[in-house]
């Protein structure tokens, strides 16, 4: 009964977002600076920081001896844009007795941060993450997975975030954003058929039905090295490794997405299979996000699911880990 009811609410979610993608509010999960540009007066903006005084920092730029124009100080916003700060989408939470860090807020608490942000329930929303580094673009996916789960406003990420805007010469602003609080309402509850927990993972593992994917780094999927809040070496058996730094590029300074195409190649040759159940994790769900936004928005699949928890929880469960090599001393 629990799997049919989410593969309803994944078929729902699925013809919601190609009903608004077919109407011409949002062209698909992933925006231009382009296509931004031209329709800032139909979405509402929402950037995605780790450093509120960035908001309202001017930029600087220098140019190279060859001509190229980069970013020296990152700074300033799209005009109009709200902020969301990073850290709102991390919280504790005590599951069968253990204290789980960095996990994501829930609904009625994700209500509170929408609203104190600024967020209006009837205009759908780009999401803009700095584009500097890859893990930006997990938070801006992160949050992707909350309005998803919560919301039925159309979410689009944009390519090459907020970097990307400030190199290619658009406008900005650093002035701070005027109070607005709105009476945004969750009005969704999809959190079960994007999001998974311990048991489905450890279900996929024993069943071996749906495919596990460690998102992280080779060496920690190895047992190499660790994070210091992952409690064991290697990986969830079973799991194939998709690290996160074949599913980008940086171009003209800024990090970029890759076709549906190359993703679908990336994955198969790595042993995944993007078209059936895929379960995402990471150390703690954060990198983990990117590619379930790949798998689940870019490539379709409506059976993709991130694992919130991802090791940290798992380790603290004491659950079956698989390290293939001996770690480093």
């Amino acid at each position: 009964m629990k799997t049919l009811r989410r593969i309803a609410v994944a078929l729902g979610a699925a013809a919601l977002a190609a009903s608004a993608w077919a109407q011409g509010v949002l062209p698909g999960p992933v925006v231009s600076t382009q296509w931004l540009a031209d329709n800032l007066d139909k979405v509402q903006v929402i950037e995605i920081r780790n450093d509120a005084k960035s908001f309202t920092r001017e930029p600087e730029f220098e140019t190279t001896k060859d001509g190229k124009k980069v970013l020296d100080e990152f700074g300033g916003h799209i005009p109009g844009s709200r902020l969301f700060l990073a850290k709102e989408l991390r919280t504790q939470r005590e599951i069968a007795g253990n204290k789980v860090s960095y996990m994501m807020p829930d609904r009625a608490t994700f209500e509170k941060v929408v609203q104190a942000v600024g967020v209006l329930a009837d205009k759908p929303i780009v999401l803009v993450p700095e584009g500097q580094k890859i893990s930006d673009f997990n938070d801006a996916a992160r949050l992707h997975i909350l309005f998803k789960a919560y919301a039925d406003t159309p979410v689009a990420l944009l390519d090459g975030g907020m970097v990307a805007w400030l190199l290619e010469g658009r406008p900005w602003s650093k002035d701070a954003p005027a109070p607005l609080t709105t009476t945004w309402k969750a009005t969704a509850d999809r959190f079960a058929s994007l999001v998974a927990d311990s048991p489905d993972v450890a279900a996929a593992m024993e069943k071996k039905d749906v495919q596990l994917v460690d998102t992280r780094a080779t060496s920690m999927y190895l047992g190499v090295f660790k994070r210091d809040y992952v409690y064991a070496y290697g990986h969830i058996p079973g799991a194939r490794n998709v690290p996160l730094e074949t599913l980008f590029v940086t171009r003209g300074g800024a990090i970029r997405l890759l076709k549906p195409e190359t993703y679908r190649a990336v994955f198969q040759s790595l042993g995944v299979d993007p078209s059936k159940p895929l379960i995402t994790y990471c150390n703690s769900g954060n990198d983990s996000s990117l590619p379930w936004f790949i798998a689940y928005e870019i490539l379709g699949n409506q059976q993709a699911r991130n694992y919130d928890g991802s090791l940290h929880q798992w380790t603290l469960e004491k659950r079956a880990m698989n390290a293939p090599v001996p770690a480093a001393m």
